[in-house]
């Protein structure tokens, strides 16, 4: 009892309930997490790489409602013919290529009634932060390679807007492109390959990692089993060292009430001790009217009878 009483404290409750929480959270959040980045980074690398090695084709082939691009679509190249609008031009600012500060360009492409957004590759600015000046993509009517891409989104707080007489972004995003120039662009975006009208610094197909995401969702079932197994070991040390205890020769056995070693037979007997020497050192004998037949026996051969 005494072990089961050890092992229901305070702090091993609320140490299992910690434990419990967190392999809780491991299977729930966090390696889905991870293992969910792992399942997209691989569905992209075969994207890209099937599209690597599929020529391009006309993009009404890939994308007959442009509209409505199917999932499978990105990185797929396609040729469109056209003509650019410079006027409706986006700077992409902030951005990092080749580990170094880069500006991207993104200009409308107009294409058999629809108008889509063109990434045509990047420039250095003459600083960080500075606005650099774009060589302009040829007029009239061009017919372009290009990979299709998958909006990225606008966070909040950083929508397209002026910077002087420029139009900038922080991140690609034809319909917030639309909105700040007042196009209807379709929902996805064009990266422009190499060598082409209009091309600036060729923007590269991304290496085909498939990262550490699969590791890390495997390292967080690991932690979810472990904690859980790691307290079970703890706690059942602890009852078997109490155990262990408990079965002790001579160890106090709570709730017995006869024999010497009782705690009522042992401060009885102190309280009798300390009596009889109390009344030894002036002469008297002690009062024996309390105490058990086998000591009165003694004190009698001691002191003598009445």
């Amino acid at each position: 009892m005494s072990a089961l009483r050890a092992v229901l404290r305070p702090g091993w409750i609320v140490l299992g309930l910690v434990v419990i929480a967190f392999a809780a959270l491991c299977f729930s959040v966090l390696a889905p997490w991870q293992l969910g980045k792992n399942t997209t980074t691989s569905h992209r690398n075969e994207l890209i790489r099937a599209a690597a090695a599929t020529p391009p084709v006309p993009i009404a082939d890939v994308v007959p409602d442009p509209r409505a691009p199917g999932p499978d679509t990105e990185w797929r190249e396609v040729t469109l013919t056209g003509s650019y609008r410079p006027a409706d031009q986006v700077l992409v600012r902030l951005r990092h290529i080749d580990e170094q500060p880069a500006v991207e360009v993104l200009t409308p492409f107009e294409a058999a009634g629809t108008v889509y957004l063109v990434n045509r590759g990047y420039v250095r600015p003459p600083k960080a932060a500075a606005i650099p000046t774009v060589a302009p993509p040829p007029g009239g009517t061009v017919t372009i390679n290009a990979r299709i891409r998958r909006s990225e989104g606008t966070a909040p707080g950083r929508a397209v807007g002026p910077i002087g007489d420029t139009m900038t972004a922080y991140s690609i995003d034809p319909a917030d492109v639309g909105r700040a120039q007042h196009l209807d662009l379709a929902p996805f975006y064009l990266q422009l390959s190499a060598d082409q009208p209009g091309s600036l610094g060729p923007i590269e197909l991304p290496q085909l990692d498939a990262g550490p995401y699969l590791s890390y969702g495997l390292q967080w079932l690991a932690f979810g089993i472990m904690a859980p197994l790691g307290v079970a070991y703890f706690l059942y040390s602890e009852f078997r060292v109490r155990r262990h205890r408990d079965d002790e020769p001579g160890a106090p056995q709570t709730g017995s009430t006869t024999g010497e070693s009782t705690t009522k037979d042992r401060l009885r007997d102190a309280g009798f001790t300390t009596g009889a020497k109390q009344r030894q050192s002036i002469g008297a004998a002690p009062d024996v009217d309390d105490t058990a037949p086998e000591v009165k026996r003694k004190l009698a051969d001691r002191y003598g009878r009445d």
